[in-house]
């Protein structure tokens, strides 16, 4: 019942009543749900990330074509196609929206400043300008931050453990989908500088860019420190084929990367993030503000090694590094 034919048709002292059946009547609509993924809708580890986003908001009490409608829109890191998806999704006015990576959270923030948006997997949002502050991000924007720059510095660490003949490494990102790259950039320099390697920055555009960047670094037995981005996570299965062809150590910055054949990783749970993600949707859903909920950050770190794909390099992992792993691949 809409609350002018309420008024008319009860009046009186029952209008006292209204606060508490207005919320009762939010409660009980269906709510809309947007979702910008920036990666391929046929990828399957990704999909697997927003099932548990989907899985989580159910648990909360919020299920799809029960209480709430998921629209999903996947754009392969495409901009053209994240813009006018982004577009789409703020036409069909969803109470929030989840942003995934930070080419949709871009994306979105064109497009809205009214509609709470809620990203996951997104590095920097403070020097990308999604939020003002983690601790009070301000606007209509928050979520799940995924990684620290001076990360950067400990990948550079990992790969000289395991290969300490290292004299050179590549950090590689691509410029058009990673607009903070001095995020990382930073942290890795000077991390070389302390292990005496000789550091160099790889811009890539495409395939045939990252097999140009990895067939040099084999050349001149160097590694290779991959940056958490859009590009890297699309372009994974090109990378690290090289990297086995070309025999370059590189680190990766999450958990899946390795179980599919990279070397080293060591990132943030991407799982928690996307299930943290849902708890903020929920939160919004029931009236909370994002100005007002706080960036996360991560909490739990995974480090993985494949033994195997170490074995082909050539290389021994050290006792300590394979000790402190999360999960070892043989």
């Amino acid at each position: 019942m809409r609350r002018r034919e309420f008024i008319c048709l009860i009046g009186g002292s029952a209008a006292a009543t209204w606060p508490l059946a207005a919320r009762a009547q939010q409660r009980d609509r269906m709510r809309r749900i947007g979702a910008l993924m920036s990666w391929s809708e046929t990828d399957p580890r990704w999909q697997s990330y927003f099932a548990e986003f989907v899985q989580e908001l159910a648990r909360l009490g919020w299920v799809d074509q029960r209480n709430a409608r998921i629209d999903q829109r996947w754009s392969d890191e495409n901009l053209d196609r994240t813009l006018a998806f982004a577009r789409e999704l703020i036409e069909l006015q969803p109470d929030t929206i989840l942003a995934g990576g930070a080419l949709s959270t871009s994306a979105l923030q064109r497009e809205t400043r009214n509609i709470p948006i809620v990203f996951a997997v997104v590095s920097d949002p403070v020097g990308l300008g999604f939020v003002a502050g983690l601790s009070r991000p301000g606007g209509n924007i928050t979520g799940f931050s995924n990684i620290e720059g001076a990360i950067a510095g400990k990948w550079l660490e990992m790969i000289k453990q395991v290969a300490p003949r290292l004299k050179r490494a590549a950090l590689m990102f691509n410029p058009d989908t990673t607009p903070n790259a001095k995020f990382f950039l930073g942290p890795f320099e000077a991390a070389a500088q302390a292990l005496a390697v000789d550091p160099i920055v790889a811009p890539v555009h495409n395939d045939p860019d990252i097999e140009a960047i990895i067939e040099s670094m084999g050349r001149a037995q160097g590694g290779l420190v991959m940056m958490s981005e859009t590009f890297v996570v699309v372009h994974r299965a090109t990378i690290i084929a090289a990297a086995a062809r070309y025999k370059v150590p590189t680190v990766f910055p999450a958990l899946f990367y390795a179980r599919e054949g990279g070397l080293l990783s060591y990132g943030p749970s991407v799982s928690v993030m996307f299930r943290g993600a849902a708890s903020y949707v929920d939160r919004i859903l029931r009236g909370e503000k994002p100005a007002e909920l706080p960036v996360q950050v991560p909490t739990k770190w995974e480090t993985a090694i494949n033994l195997k794909t170490a074995k082909t390099l050539g290389l021994d992992v050290p006792a300590q590094l394979l000790a402190g792993a999360d999960e070892v691949i043989e």
